[in-house]
This record gives structure tokens, C-alpha cells and sequence, in this order.
């Protein structure tokens, strides 16, 4: 792998079950959502209320379980959802997901479709190695608020994922910072599919590989590795 990821043994033990897959990608062409990455973010939402069956995301077993875990680190799930509970509560409603840009578009299908929080990073901003741990509290997390850069810090205990210059996203995968998200201009990224026990290992993989399948679609050409699942 050409960008190493490694989970702390403190958030091993707090999530047991969780495993991840990652996607690297090189080469990739993005830019702004099309007619093609609009109709891929409707069929998840239709693929996802097929799954649910009328019921609340909530409801579902992995979600319920990511919402016990983060309440084990002292996270409120009601307010702090995670990344895939918050896509899903959007893509049921009347105002449906949103169109960012291609590559975003494409994860976003795969996270809503499979139920599973996926995120994206453009490699090129990421600095070192990306680790999943428990912060101390005193990490920086850039972020903006009211359209101007501010400067937060995670929880003492939260679980984050950062680098080294920082943290690149809060409450594992509820809020990403923008000095990784990808861009119009991001050409090599990291995709993170990340799943906690009752969901099958099986499931994540075909996730991945459906992702996978997605990017070399939208960007012919582009240098695309799966890995096993951790």
C-alpha cells in the first residue's frame, strides 16, 4: 500500500468488530457531477429504501451498532450521526442527496446503496501516515466556520482519523476536514469503507469492489487497487 493506514489498539478495543477496506486510486479525473453520477446517487437512494423497507436508517443493525459505538466514546448519535446514517436520513428526504462532484458523487452512491460509511481523501494533501485513534484533545482539526478557516479540537477520547499534521476527520466519520476532501482537481485519492460487526466482512468487500468498478467507469485509465480487508 502506498499510503499506510494502522487502527490503535485503543480503538480496537472499543469497536472489536470493525473492519475496513481500502481503496487507492491513481490517475483519476474529476470534476463537476454529471447527468451519469445524478442518476447513480438516485438508483442508491432507491437501492437504499429497498433495504430499509419503510424503516428509519436508525434502525438498521449496522447502524444501531455504529450508534452504540459512538456512544461508547461519548458521542451523542442523535446529534453527531455518522457519515452513512446522515447520508441516508438526506437521501429519503424531499431534498435527495447532493451533487458535489464526481468522485464524491461516486462514494456517496456506495455508501448510501450498501448502508456503509465511506469517505474519500485526496492523497496528495495527506501528510505521513493516516492513523484511526483516540484523541488526547489536543489536536488541531482545521475546519471552516461562517466561511472563514477555524481551528477545533476533537474530544479528549474521541475517535479520530488524523495525520501528521493533524486531524482529517472527527468522530471516526462524522465530519471531514477540507484540507483533504476531494476536489474538481484531485487526481489520487484513498477511499475508506469502514464497518462494525453484525455486517459481514463479505458485504464491505463487495462494497469495494463495486466502488472500484465505479471509478475505473467515470475515470478510464486510472491505476485502481482493492485491498484486503482489515
Amino acid at each position: 500500500m502506498t499510503l499506510t493506514l494502522t487502527v490503535s489498539d485503543e480503538v480496537r478495543a472499543l469497536a472489536p468488530g470493525f473492519t475496513h477496506v481500502v481503496v487507492e486510486a491513481d490517475g483519476l479525473v474529476n470534476g463537476p457531477s454529471t447527468d451519469a453520477t445524478s442518476a447513480l446517487l438516485d438508483d442508491a437512494a432507491r437501492r437504499l429504501a429497498e433495504r430499509l423497507g419503510g424503516r428509519p436508517p436508525h434502525e438498521d443493525a449496522h447502524m444501531a451498532a455504529w450508534r452504540e459505538t459512538y456512544t461508547a466514546f461519548g458521542s451523542k448519535p442523535s446529534r453527531t450521526r455518522n457519515s452513512a446514517e446522515a447520508l441516508a436520513k438526506r437521501a429519503l428526504s424531499d431534498a435527495g442527496l447532493p451533487r458535489i462532484n464526481v468522485l464524491v458523487d461516486v462514494y456517496n452512491a456506495i455508501s448510501v446503496a450498501h448502508l456503509i460509511p465511506v469517505g474519500g481523501e485526496d492523497t496528495d494533501h495527506i501528510r505521513g501516515a493516516m492513523r484511526l485513534v483516540r484523541a488526547t484533545g489536543d489536536e488541531d482539526f482545521v475546519t471552516v466556520a461562517g466561511g472563514e478557516e477555524t481551528i477545533e479540537h476533537p474530544d479528549a477520547g474521541e475517535v479520530v482519523w488524523r495525520d501528521d499534521t493533524g486531524v482529517t476527520c472527527r468522530r471516526w466519520n462524522w465530519r471531514q476536514g477540507p484540507r483533504t476532501r476531494l476536489t474538481e482537481q484531485s487526481a489520487s485519492a484513498v477511499f475508506l469503507l469502514e464497518s462494525l460487526a453484525p455486517m459481514p466482512v463479505a458485504h464491505v468487500e463487495s462494497a469495494g469492489a463495486e466502488l472500484a468498478e465505479l471509478l475505473a467507469k467515470f475515470s478510464p485509465g486510472a491505476r485502481i487497487t482493492v485491498h484486503a480487508p482489515e
